[in-house]
């Protein structure tokens, strides 16, 4: 029954990040705010398109089993995490079918999806049903965010590989939305404005 409640209102955190539209403003489109934390708190907002979409969201559950395709699936063959790394259960760790690249499977209607490494964020890192304000207070706290500073919240949004992956997912699946470099300008805009967070 858990899952069921955790993935309804992940679903809901997400319907209401897609819905909110597929493009991403790039950072001079808040310029015209003028109190410095509002606009913080609208470049998060706008962040927050990219962190609520299916393609982050699936690999941050909360209870210890991705979520995948656009609809944020229990993962089938039902996977959980295993051990420290968040690479799967010991016998059949996430690069058991996930390679270092998005493989097609003929007749099917989207890729393996796939990258090296292939695995879970920590479970501390967990997002799936958390508001927004809630995702951004667990951003800037670094025993829940990997132990990062805000610099490396910025490096990890504007640079890592994985991350960037949800921007190409091969078929069947809906790219983040816009681009890991505006997604990487936004991030450090909102820590150029003092960071803040969505109440």
């Amino acid at each position: 029954m858990r899952v069921l409640i955790v993935t309804a209102a992940a679903a809901i955190t997400a319907t209401a990040a897609l819905a909110a539209g597929a493009e991403l403003r790039r950072p001079e489109a808040f310029e015209a705010i003028q109190d410095r934390a509002e606009r913080s708190v609208a470049l998060f907002n706008e962040m927050a398109k990219v962190i609520t979409h299916p393609r982050c969201m699936n690999c941050h559950p909360a209870d210890n089993i991705p979520r995948h395709g656009d609809e944020r699936r229990i993962h089938r063959p039902l996977i959980v995490r295993g051990g420290e790394a968040s690479f799967g259960p010991a016998g059949l760790h996430c690069n058991s079918c996930h390679g270092s690249e998005n493989v097609a499977v003929r007749g099917q209607g989207r890729d393996i999806p796939g990258h090296e490494p292939w695995q879970l964020a920590p479970a501390s890192m967990a997002w799936i049903g958390l508001s927004v304000p809630e995702l951004c207070v667990q951003l800037k706290d670094p025993a829940r965010n990997g132990n990062r500073s805000l610099a490396d919240i910025h490096k990890h949004h504007a640079t890592d590989s994985l991350v960037g992956w949800g921007w190409h997912p091969g078929k069947g699946r809906e790219p983040a939305p816009g681009t890991q470099e505006v997604f990487g300008e936004l991030t450090q805009a909102w820590i150029e404005t003092g960071a803040a967070c969505p109440k």
